[in-house]
């Protein structure tokens, strides 16, 4: 029997309303109890007092590169990166090569996670086949292979009727459809945000009707469908009052929202900064400040990373040719608890948009600490002051916009199933 005994931590789980100075026992591998005092003879004995002790993180929203394109990332290195911030489960998007469209690419990855990640990693399948927006893909059997959502995210679904058929088919699956919400005829040759910046710079603009106009459509067939809508980076103000009204309808609809988006403004692709783009872009501040009320008043129900690590080369060139995305794993949680120091939200809602939220939209059984839960637990220092240096970052590629920043908070202890796979 291997025991863990974590003691004198802020015990924080929001799924079970718990916020206290606790103790938590691990026993092989699962959440045994949590209470006051406890004890457990020969157990190893973690002394966690300073520290929060919380779920381990979930982040919904990876690009974990492989199969096909491990020189940007892989399984070992995205997991790493993964456990470095916190995070002990992350659901991975299908644009790898092959895509996530067929049984042997999800297998693949599961088994890869199991035997060398140092996190869980749960795949989510193309909803159509290769990504091409087409036909379907085949939903039941990657549903059946532990595909958790459906998404063809890096592309919209153009076709309203596919994304009709997609939505009623992941129903009969108890999955989410997850919307990269984009009307690509609306962004042209855009490749930051439409506005004053973009103007400046001699750069074509992405327009926020591009993501309100497609964010519109999909929740109107989540009403006509009854299926469960997932948006995908919400990063304008539309989308997010959008989801609002959806949701005071009573309609199936969830959103996320990236760090990037709640903490930048396109004023970041001064200089033709090529880790400032992404997409969707860096908006305006009243885009910002919408985000932030969204994730205040309950409306926006997990933060995600979209992590999407490129290699030096596809960013060292011109704005206009360069990939879009950063990474976003090891900073995901200090920019969360910068919202909390702002006020902008309660310590215990940041946990729960990292862990129990995200968790329940996917269906997984994670993001708790609930008695006999599998034992996937952050131990947090909020106050640890650290610097962005990006050549120390876990993964393999190094694109972020947050080079030089300094952060507080950060995971000192990752737990994945009772054992230890990280310490700061």
């Amino acid at each position: 029997m291997n025991s863990l005994l974590i003691k004198n931590g802020r015990v924080l789980d929001p799924a079970n309303e718990i916020d206290a100075q606790l103790d938590l026992l691990v026993v092989d591998g699962r959440v045994a109890a949590i209470g006051k005092n406890l004890s457990a003879a020969g157990a190893q004995i973690i002394d966690a007092e300073g520290l929060l002790v919380t779920p381990g993180l979930v982040d919904m929203h990876v690009h974990l590169r492989d199969p096909g394109l491990e020189y940007k990332e892989d399984i070992i290195s995205g997991t790493a990166a993964a456990a470095a911030g916190g995070v002990t489960s992350i659901a991975c998007m299908p644009n790898t090569r092959p895509v996530i469209d067929n049984l042997a690419v999800c297998r693949y990855i599961i088994n890869k996670a199991k035997e060398q990640g140092t996190a869980n990693v749960f795949p989510i399948g193309s909803i159509t086949q290769g990504l091409k927006g087409e036909m379907l893909a085949e939903m039941g059997e990657l549903k059946d292979g532990g595909c958790v959502a459906f998404s063809d995210d890096g592309v919209p679904v153009v076709s309203s009727e596919l994304m009709r058929r997609a939505m009623e088919y992941a129903d009969t699956f108890g999955a989410p459809i997850i919307s990269h919400a984009e009307d690509l005829s609306l962004v042209g040759g855009g490749v930051m945000n439409d506005g004053p910046v973009a103007t400046e710079l001699g750069l074509k603009g992405i327009p926020w009707v591009a993501e309100d106009a497609m964010s519109a459509r999909d929740i109107m067939l989540a009403e006509f469908t009854g299926a469960h809508l997932h948006l995908a980076h919400v990063s304008t103000r539309g989308s997010v009052e959008l989801v609002r009204l959806a949701k005071a309808r009573g309609l199936r609809v969830t959103c996320e929202a990236t760090p990037h988006h709640f903490t930048l403004t396109d004023e970041a692709v001064r200089g033709y900064n090529t880790n400032a783009k992404m997409n969707p872009p860096l908006r305006a501040q009243g885009d910002v400040d919408a985000i932030r009320a969204g994730l205040a008043d309950g409306t926006i129900d997990a933060i995600a990373t979209d992590h999407a690590p490129h290699h030096i080369d596809e960013k060292n060139v011109e704005f206009a040719v360069a990939l879009n995305g950063i990474v976003g794993l090891e900073t995901l949680l200090p920019l969360t608890l910068r919202l909390v120091e702002q006020g902008i939200i309660e310590l215990s809602q940041a946990i729960a948009l990292l862990s129990c939220q995200p968790a329940a939209i996917l269906g997984i059984d994670r993001g708790t600490l609930t008695q006999g839960a599998v034992a996937d637990i952050a131990l947090i220092d909020p106050y640890f002051s650290w610097q962005v240096e990006p050549t120390k970052l876990r993964s393999k590629s190094k694109n972020t916009p947050f080079g030089g920043w300094k952060m507080k908070g950060a995971a000192v202890k990752t737990i994945l199933a009772g054992k230890l796979v990280f310490e700061r």
